[in-house]
């Protein structure tokens, strides 16, 4: 007998009951995770919070704890869903003639959702094994961490109306192509297949197979373990990595190299970008700092898009989704278009 076939029924009440208290738990452990280590790493072992080892220990038990529970209730959420629809309907659904739709709407939920680019991969998981095209879902991934409303606010107050207008456009515009272009190269080959895999019991499910409610919450509960144990080295080197470089930048060497008088400032910029790791609201006091050193705002944009869309954290965690040719296209991508931008917002200001 297999597991699909012992499950035991549950009632409807007990079912709700159940879903309810997860919920609850899941809201709340989110939360408490920052008071928590909060006070572990801060008042309980004394770490100083503005220096490089107390920020960097707190950032990979925080962003470690974050991330697990951004996967385990993003998976779990997406796997129900998607037992109600196959993989191959979405993907005929959003794909296709309405991609381009489909890569507008993905930015503008990216924009929606303030993730840096760690945070941002439970949800490209999600999407991609719900059946989203590949194109499709990495124009979100792009979005999400590039702008948020935070960087837009701060922007508004630090640079004014005119910067901040074109940091946001540039950033759709990067993401609607970049999705685009990457959709075009059949991207699914590149594709790790556990990820469109359903199973249920160890068994693979296919779309005929008619479940019951208890079967498709175990199978949600089954294919959070089953993500967890595949990426849980990448997501523990991804953060680490992320946690010794938190918080560095080299400020005299960007403003030496990627000053004004170089014509290669923007390059320079996106090179210096891609090892470091933050958000979009992390950055800006270095960008600040960098503007009032005389850097153009075409090469600074450049270099907070580059921090925020593309970290070396996030390829890592996104190797055991994605194959090495699709990682290399979308950093080659996302990449040229911020050089691109960067250039033409120097020209443009002058």
């Amino acid at each position: 007998m297999t597991l699909v076939e012992r499950l035991r029924p549950t009632t409807p009440v007990l079912r709700v009951a159940a879903l309810v208290g997860a919920a609850a738990v899941w809201f709340a452990a989110y939360e408490l995770n920052r008071p928590l280590w909060d006070a572990v790493v801060f008042d309980l072992a004394g770490q100083d919070p503005e220096s490089r080892l107390g920020s960097g220990i707190h950032f990979f038990l925080y962003d470690t704890v974050k991330i697990v529970l951004l996967l385990a209730g993003i998976i779990f959420v997406v796997t129900v869903l998607r037992s109600f629809m196959s993989v191959e309907r979405t993907r005929a659904l959003l794909g296709g003639r309405r991609e381009g739709v489909g890569n507008v709407l993905a930015a503008a939920l990216g924009v929606i959702t303030p993730f840096c680019s760690c945070s941002a991969v439970p949800a490209f998981i999600g999407f991609l094994a719900t059946g989203v095209p590949v194109g499709v879902t990495m124009s979100f991934l792009v979005a999400s961490p590039l702008i948020n409303e935070v960087a837009i606010a701060l922007l508004l107050g630090l640079f004014g109306v005119g910067p901040t207008l074109l940091y946001v456009g540039a950033g759709l515009v990067i993401a609607i192509v970049s999705g685009l272009v990457l959709g075009r190269i059949r991207a699914e080959r590149w594709i790790e297949p556990f990820v469109f895999e359903t199973r249920l019991g160890g068994q693979l499910i296919d779309s005929t197979v008619r479940l019951t409610w208890d079967q498709r919450i175990q199978m949600g509960v089954e294919e959070v373990g089953t993500i967890l144990r595949r990426i849980w080295p990448y997501l523990l080197v991804g953060i680490g990595l992320g946690a010794v470089i938190h918080g560095w930048a080299p400020e005299d060497f960007f403003a030496t190299y990627a000053g004004p008088g170089n014509p290669a400032g923007v390059l320079v910029a996106v090179l210096i970008g891609v090892p470091l790791y933050s958000n979009a609201a992390g950055v800006l006091p270095l960008v600040e700092a960098l503007h009032d050193k005389g850097l153009p705002m075409g090469t600074l944009l450049a270099f907070m898009m580059a921090v925020v869309a593309l970290s070396l954290p996030e390829i890592i965690l996104l190797r055991r989704v994605l194959r090495p040719p699709l990682i290399a296209a979308f950093v080659g991508v996302v990449a040229l278009g911020i050089i691109a931008v960067g250039y033409l917002f120097n020209l443009v200001l002058g």
